[in-house]
């Protein structure tokens, strides 16, 4: 049975459990969510569930502190950067609200031979679950229910079991904003409800950030039943440094892509790889500012648990660790990982916390190859002064998104996802709202 508790990683005192939804409840929150879409959703004009969203959005803002100590509570986030995470969640409501009609409005289509017209209108499809991760308890649910509630679909979402403070919070938010009962429910769902609400006929797709194992069970069943899928799921990403006229600024731009949420995101930089030119001089300088970065509790205490197992296994098949010190219960101290080598397991992981893994390479090609010589494809960055070279190489990277000099350049305009193994669909921009709508041609003869 799946358990619902806020349990503190920082103290590892469980602050309050929540009880796991009855089968009853959970088909009583699909029906609902149908209902809702039948009879108001898809009715709606775009600027009555525009207008609705704009209102969530305030409520972020309006219950930042609220939420930000959730976060906290919940996994660990610091709170300067729940505050943040709250605030980019409601420039995400507020895009989708300012840019909803445009993205729905009906595209005409020329026609080649023949009379008449014909035109692609974007009409919603139904009830949607989201399955939702808990490193970014606020954020994940603003990508999925943001586009999709302005585009005229229904939400049921089942939240991370940690995180059952925020899924309440954030439901109450939906409510207060004005949207009616059943345009997003919230379920407190075990992973066999979950396999029942995708199996449902009355839901039409489903949208889950989390890891790849879980994005394969959800994409299995999901498939048995011919529903549509979005997975965000892991991410190796590679921090490629080619070149640079401020070495110190560039190792700055290292840390902050590991080191975002205590090392805890899919699209972090968790593979260094520098030309040689540049690399010993690099890796000394980043070794010891990650090291003095302070120390902080991962999300659970299995986490930093799967974490040390990880870096221990690395060791043991050769590589080199420089560590700020040792893991006490959920606080894992930041690391580098050398000497990593293909034929180690660890070459092919997602280290999902404080721990970066270096690699040198001779030039240009060979840091392209280590790049791609992953299986995920989710983000990646690259820092060199050469602007030629940063389109280059940003042409030959396998990922969904190539970041050139910078970190943190997430927006809300600017879609979100990968390919290869860290799945596929995606977030945010336009594409976000366009992947659970019915493109429906209407051809006219006459």
């Amino acid at each position: 049975m799946t358990t619902y508790a806020v349990v503190d990683p920082a103290t590892g005192d469980e602050v309050k459990a929540y009880p796991t939804d009855t089968d009853e409840q959970v088909q009583a929150a699909v029906q609902r969510a149908h209902e809702t879409y039948r009879t108001w959703a898809r009715k709606a004009s775009v600027d009555e569930r525009a207008a609705l969203v704009r209102r969530v959005a305030e409520l972020h803002t309006e219950r930042r502190e609220e939420l930000a100590q959730a976060m906290g509570r919940e996994m660990g986030k610091a709170h300067e950067d729940a505050l943040g995470e709250v605030d980019f969640c409601a420039a995400i409501y507020e895009y989708y609200a300012d840019n909803a009609a445009a993205f729905l409005a009906d595209e005409p289509i020329t026609l080649l031979e023949g009379e008449g017209s014909a035109v692609i209108r974007r009409r919603p499809l139904g009830v949607l679950l989201g399955i939702m991760p808990w490193n970014y308890p606020a954020y994940q649910v603003a990508r999925f229910a943001g586009p999709n509630l302005a585009a005229g679909n229904t939400v049921v979402l089942k939240h991370a079991p940690q995180c059952p403070e925020s899924a309440e919070a954030l439901e109450r938010i939906f409510r207060d904003a004005g949207f009616p009962e059943g345009a997003y429910v919230n379920v407190y769902a075990s992973n066999e409800q979950v396999e029942q609400i995708i199996a449902d006929p009355r839901v039409q797709g489903v949208s889950l950030t989390g890891s790849e194992r879980a994005g394969a069970a959800v994409a299995s069943i999901a498939g048995r039943h011919l529903k549509k899928v979005v997975l965000e799921l892991g991410g190796s990403d590679p921090f490629i440094v080619l070149s640079t006229d401020d070495l110190d600024a560039t190792v700055e731009a290292a840390v902050a892509a590991r080191m975002e949420n205590t090392g805890q995101a899919c699209n972090a930089g968790k593979r260094m790889i520098v030309v040689a030119d540049l690399y010993d001089e690099f890796v000394e300088r980043y070794t010891a500012r990650l090291l003095a970065t302070p120390a902080a509790p991962l999300s659970s205490l299995a986490a930093a648990e799967r974490l040390e197992q990880q870096v221990t296994g690395a060791v043991e098949e050769g590589a080199t660790l420089a560590t700020a010190g040792e893991r006490q219960g959920a606080w894992y101290p930041p690391g580098v990982l050398s000497g990593i080598r293909p034929t180690h397991a660890a070459y092919r992981e997602e280290l999902f916390g404080p721990v970066a893994m270096v690699f040198k390479a001779r030039d240009e090609a060979e840091a392209i190859e280590i790049a791609n010589d992953t299986p995920y494809g989710l983000g990646s960055y690259v820092f060199t002064t050469d602007p030629e070279q940063a389109q280059r190489v940003a042409e030959e990277i396998e990922a969904g998104m190539v970041f050139v000099n910078g970190v943190g350049a997430e927006g809300a305009e600017l879609p979100f996802g990968g390919i290869k193994r860290s799945g596929f669909g995606r977030e945010l921009g336009r594409l976000g709202i366009e992947e659970f709508v019915n493109r429906k041609l209407v051809r006219t003869v006459a």
